[in-house]
């Protein structure tokens, strides 16, 4: 038995987590994630969640206390953006090679200065190397079902890793969308209560994080990224048993339009819907552009995205952040070594859109598409759509 209802991303989100029968949130306000957080906190005030709510001082704290009640064995919930996830970042470590199971919605938005409450990427790109599980949705039904999804998959014991769901900030946040709830009978069903390993308990202690010396540090450092790596396998298995049991399939890389197409966008976010409607309206056209969705980017689905890039000749790779003195941009970087590690020809272009909210436009994609916007020569190996030089 499922629920639809319109409703503000942001509050399907801590629904979501409420369905999840998340133990413990700590949590501080920042914009765009305060409303997440905020109704959190309104349904355990309510008892309508039997959890415990901790109002900390800073992000740093946040994730802090999410790593002690993860360590106890609760199953702990948090939210953040921009400078919140970058105050937090150096306990994002913590949280990772503790192999903590915290899920955590990251709401995109820019890092100042200057200052910006809008969404971009260049949030999750500065933490994108902190050991997490990343996720990224393009509406709010995979808001929903990711969240839902993460902790299944951050519980497993051939994971315990903490995992990021990633949603854009007020552009997917702050939107009234269509949204399909499960009931509580059949998301208990898919996600069991958390049984932890190990945990911290008086009665039997245990040394969690603990110091390592040069001999053992690069072994335990080696073990955490081999979990990582693994656990791909696993994030796969979730979201097949996801599919057959509430009808809304998901892979690590998800495809649109490229089955006749030799050119495509790689795209994360929310923004591919737009990627989307250029597509539809180059195809009315007679022009085929296909598109490379990123559902997964940590760990990097490097064989399913070969697996659609072999018979590509041309593609567009789409981010939202800068490079910050790089050659090219994040994304690209990953894209570009993988293309060259397996020798594939394949024109590679770069642009950087939508920086501190800026809208953009499907007219934009057409633009790229037909080489009115083309990747620059000269000083810069990118190009920055709509900037005024």
């Amino acid at each position: 038995m499922t629920t639809k209802k319109g409703i503000e991303v942001s509050i399907a989100a801590s629904i979501a987590a409420q369905l999840a029968r998340v133990e413990v949130v700590a949590a501080y306000p920042i914009t765009p994630q305060t409303h997440i957080v905020e109704h959190l906190s309104e349904l355990v005030a309510n008892g309508e969640l039997e959890a415990v709510y901790i109002n900390v001082e800073s992000e740093h704290s946040a994730m802090s206390a999410c790593c002690g009640a993860s360590a106890a064995g609760a199953r702990t919930f948090t939210s953040t953006s921009a400078q919140g996830l970058e105050l937090m970042h150096e306990i994002l470590f913590i949280a990772s090679g503790m192999r903590l199971p915290i899920v955590m919605a990251t709401v995109n938005r820019a890092l100042s200065s200057p200052l910006s409450i809008w969404g971009d990427h260049s949030d999750i790109m500065a933490a994108r190397d902190t050991g997490w599980i990343m996720l990224f949705c393009e509406n709010g039904q995979e808001v929903v079902d990711s969240i839902i999804m993460a902790f299944k998959i951050a519980e497993n014991r051939n994971v315990l890793l903490p995992v990021m769901v990633n949603l854009d900030g007020f552009s997917l946040s702050h939107v009234i969308e269509p949204i399909e709830f499960p009931s509580q009978k059949d998301v208990d069903s898919f996600l069991p209560p958390y049984k932890p390993l190990y945990s911290l308990h008086p009665d039997k202690p245990v040394t969690m994080g603990a110091y390592a010396m040069p001999e053992l540090y690069t072994e335990a450092k080696y073990a955490q990224e081999t979990a990582l790596i693994n656990s791909k396998k696993v994030i796969i298995d979730v979201m097949a048993e996801f599919g057959e049991r509430f009808g809304r399939h998901y892979k690590p890389v998800e495809t649109y339009n490229t089955e006749n197409a030799d050119f495509a966008f790689i795209c994360l976010g929310s923004i591919n819907e737009n990627i989307s409607t250029a597509i539809d309206e180059l195809k009315s056209n007679g022009k085929e552009a296909g598109l490379i969705k990123l559902r997964l980017f940590r760990p990097f689905p490097k064989d399913e995205l070969l697996a659609v890039l072999k018979d590509k000749k041309r593609i567009a790779i789409v981010e939202r952040a800068m490079p910050g003195g790089a050659a090219n941009s994040p994304l690209y970087n990953e894209i570009a070594s993988l293309i060259y590690a397996n020798k594939l020809h394949i024109t590679l272009e770069n642009y950087i859109v939508g920086l501190g909210g800026r809208d953009v436009h499907p007219e934009d994609f057409i633009d790229v598409f037909d080489m009115k916007i083309a990747a620059k020569k000269d000083n810069n190996n990118y190009n920055v759509i709509g900037v005024r030089e």
